[in-house]
């Protein structure tokens, strides 16, 4: 990598000690032409702790159409025993201070198990950021250098042209006067 100063001056006209990390990775990835895309579920997942993934799958469960069914089935349910089948003897009666005290603590547990995940959403949203950062800029250095190849190509070829037309040039000289 001798040359990975005049690879960094060419891409983006400054020395590489003034780009950020990320440049620097995708810059050194795009010289060595090595791939620097990831599948970032399984990246982001596997620095995920056991909570972490516990706190996601609280949140699927609790954020889905099957929990609220259950959990409205649960309450009609609920309902009906304490006000028609146990009319005398109800564990519960109206006005169901048990089950408030039953909702209460669900939504206490839940409400910051949601908030860890959505914090954990959030960080996976940066890290999916951080990634396309990282995959486009690749892309857009490697567009760059196609140009410039393409570029030389078709100098290295003008030059050539030129050099052919002065060589037909000088044989129709030389014809023009014999």
């Amino acid at each position: 990598m001798s040359n990975f100063p005049n690879f960094v001056h060419l891409h983006f006209g400054k020395p590489a000690d003034e780009l950020g990390d990320i440049e620097k990775r995708v810059l050194a990835k795009a010289h060595e032409r090595k791939i620097i895309s990831t599948d970032v579920n399984a990246a982001f997942s596997a620095e995920a702790s056991f909570g972490e993934r516990l706190a996601d799958s609280i949140a699927r469960v609790g954020g889905s159409w099957s929990f609220i069914i259950a959990f409205l089935a649960f309450l009609i349910f609920w309902t009906i025993v304490n006000t028609v089948l146990l009319m005398t003897r109800a564990f519960d009666p109206y006005p169901f201070v048990f089950l408030n005290l039953i909702l209460s603590m669900l939504a206490a547990i839940q409400a910051p198990i949601i908030m860890m995940s959505q914090n954990r959403q959030a960080e996976r949203d940066r890290f999916e950021a951080a990634k396309d950062y990282e995959v486009n800029l690749k892309a857009e250095l490697e567009v760059l250098s196609l140009h410039q190849k393409i570029d030389m190509r078709v100098l290295t070829e003008l030059t050539a042209l030129r050099e052919d037309v002065s060589r037909l040039n000088a044989v129709l000289a030389e014809r023009g006067q014999a």
